[in-house]
């Protein structure tokens, strides 16, 4: 069945080289094969314990949790440690400056979702939470594809009142784990989590990163709103971004100035290169310091 994947992706990415405009007259029907790519759930072997998560749940968005409400809901300082690699997961990352995108990217996410809420202070002082994010998998996203999807978008938006999804091809994904420990080392918050791109949703970009860079702030995000909940949100909770989210996802400036240290998210200028297919790290400046997730831990504190 594997080979046979691969195959089909082959004569695909070879028909849109040869005939484009065959491959949309078929376009319905492929779509209907694959809509998103399968990521599993990876040990890395970085937590603490791996006994007190959940059995797993989740369709596209796969995840095994655990989150010790009476002991968050008393946290009032916390520290970031910066998100590295296991060996294997970057290994599958060719170039330094992709890997330092993703790992900028979910720390980004981690600093200014926390920053809403906390105090964001130097690296060093005590804290009652300690973070840390490890990247177990990446699934990188076939640039090849991706670009021809884009331009078949692009070209049917022209000539149709609607756009079309993106080919279920060459989709790309990304797995973490990461954990919120206490002052002695105990596990306060764990998650395991993965996810694959889409056909609907996902925006192809020309970067073997294109998508895990998506989904890497899209889980700084998740954790971080289950570290500050304590809980997970319902089937129905379904609130609406707060004007601070709005604001910083517009590129706008984060509740501390120590989050500089990622840069801005990229706002207008990234979703529009986003949408004509452009890599990441075209629209995001990413770190101020070019070595180094590194060397941007920080700590979180809140005001009293």
């Amino acid at each position: 069945m594997r080979s046979n994947k691969i195959n089909f992706e082959k004569t695909i990415a070879w028909a849109l080289q040869k005939n484009t405009s065959n491959l949309i007259k078929y376009f319905p029907i492929i779509v209907l094969l694959s809509g998103c790519a399968s990521v599993p759930l990876k040990e890395g072997g970085t937590l603490t314990s791996y006994s007190n998560l959940s059995e797993p749940k989740g369709k596209f968005a796969k995840k095994k949790l655990y989150l010790n409400f009476g002991v968050l809901k008393k946290v009032r300082t916390v520290s970031i440690f910066p998100t590295s690699f296991i060996n294997s997961a970057e290994r599958r990352v060719d170039k330094v400056q992709d890997r330092t995108l993703l790992v900028n990217a979910i720390d980004r996410a981690v600093c200014y979702t926390l920053s809403e809420k906390y105090k964001i202070v130097p690296t060093g002082e005590p804290a009652d939470l300690t973070i840390r994010t490890v990247i177990t998998d990446v699934v990188p996203t076939k640039s090849g594809i991706a670009g021809a999807a884009k331009a078949i978008s692009i070209g049917t938006a022209i000539v149709l009142p609607v756009g079309v999804p993106r080919l279920p091809f060459g989709l790309g994904g990304l797995a973490v784990e990461a954990e919120a420990t206490d002052p002695q080392g105990a596990q306060v918050a764990a998650i395991v989590w993965s996810k694959g791109a889409n056909s609907f949703t996902s925006e192809a970009r020309v970067s073997q990163v294109g998508d895990a860079y998506d989904l890497a702030a899209a889980f700084g995000s998740e954790f971080s709103r289950l570290i500050i909940e304590g809980k997970e949100p319902g089937n129905f909770d379904l609130g609406l971004p707060s004007g601070y989210e709005i604001r910083t996802k517009l590129g706008g400036r984060p509740g501390s100035v120590l989050c500089e240290n990622f840069g801005r998210q990229p706002g207008v200028l990234g979703a529009i290169g986003a949408s004509l297919g452009a890599p990441p790290s075209w629209t995001d400046k990413g770190s101020k310091s070019l070595s180094a997730p590194k060397q941007s831990s920080l700590s979180a504190q809140t005001t009293p």
